[in-house]
């Protein structure tokens, strides 16, 4: 008894809503888009912008020519075009590298490689640490990522060189030692 505008409502609802995060969807809002103003995705650290573009404009006509099969006296022949899909994507390997191919069309989500290689890179960056015998040394506390957001004067205060930076200012240490001789200031 569920009124059929109300049941296609809620599928486009649910199909639209799960468009975010697919890859093809990614990189066709990638066409329309500033360099400047590109997302951070993974393949993009990898793989030249013309070569994600050919890659989409490869996928969306394989797209648009399975619905027009579909949709068309022809649609008998579908799942042999489907099976077709299969060579063309060996056919890309003429076009794209190996590694490309594996960036763009890979099964692992964006964020997992993402992780992977951020973990990679930090892990990098502390064996080079190692090696030129710089130290790394921990932070105490939360760590804040907005540098913005400290204020060194109080933190300076909070550590043992508080009494050391309240010293440095010649005002301060006037009024600590009133009957010092220091020079005059101006």
């Amino acid at each position: 008894f569920i009124p059929m505008p109300v049941l296609y409502g809620v599928f486009l609802y649910m199909g639209a809503s799960s468009l975010r995060g697919i890859q093809f969807f990614d990189r066709l809002r990638l066409f329309g888009m500033p360099a400047k103003h590109q997302p951070d995705f993974i393949y993009l650290r990898h793989v030249p912008l013309r070569k994600v573009h050919l890659f989409t404009i490869i996928q969306l006509s394989c797209l648009i020519l399975l619905w027009v099969i579909k949709t068309s006296r022809a649609a008998i022949v579908f799942p042999m075009m489907v099976l077709a899909l299969v060579f063309i994507r060996k056919l890309l390997d003429f076009i794209f590298t190996k590694r490309e191919l594996s960036w763009l069309d890979d099964l692992m989500p964006e964020w997992k490689k993402k992780k992977l290689e951020d973990a990679a890179q930090e892990e990098e960056h502390s064996i080079i640490a190692e090696e030129e015998g710089i130290v790394q040394v921990p932070l105490e506390g939360h760590y804040k990522s907005d540098p913005a957001t400290v204020n060194i004067t109080d933190e300076m205060s909070k550590g043992s060189f508080g009494s050391v930076w309240k010293g440095v200012s010649p005002a301060e240490s006037a009024k600590k030692e009133p009957g010092s001789k220091r020079f005059p200031t101006a």
